[in-house]
């Protein structure tokens, strides 16, 4: 696979993610929403990743290790925020956090979250093209 195609593959793949969160949140199905809007900048990061290096990108979920991984210059408000999405991917997968996880994931709790987790999403894509 080419680069460019390389890096279309994970663009599509978190746009799609995009959508069935957006469909999730409508259905409110939260916790969800949340697992797979964290998938969504994993596959962002990981295009970026095939940006900068133009090879595969390394096989591991935390945001902000694959943030470092490609130079990003980050505030420590955005580490943090990465930090915090990063719980959403452990949260729904094992199951002393699953229902914990899920009382917390409220709508507005989901919202902002999800509505922050899209503006990182638009801003790491305006990078990449």
């Amino acid at each position: 696979m080419k680069k460019r195609q390389h890096i279309n593959y994970w663009i599509k793949s978190a746009e799609h993610d995009l959508e069935v969160a957006d469909t999730l949140f409508q259905n409110k199905k939260y916790d969800w929403c949340l697992f797979i809007a964290h998938l969504v900048l994993e596959k962002i990061l990981k295009a970026y990743f095939v940006k900068q290096y133009n090879k595969f990108p390394p096989k591991l979920h935390n945001l902000l290790r694959l943030a470092e991984m490609v130079d990003l210059e980050l505030t420590e408000e955005q580490k943090l925020f990465l930090d915090e999405v990063n719980d959403f991917n452990l949260a729904i997968r094992y199951p002393d956090y699953k229902f914990s996880f899920y009382k917390k994931c409220t709508e507005d709790f989901t919202n902002y979250y999800f509505e922050k987790i899209k503006d990182f999403y638009k801003w790491l894509l305006s990078q990449i093209k």
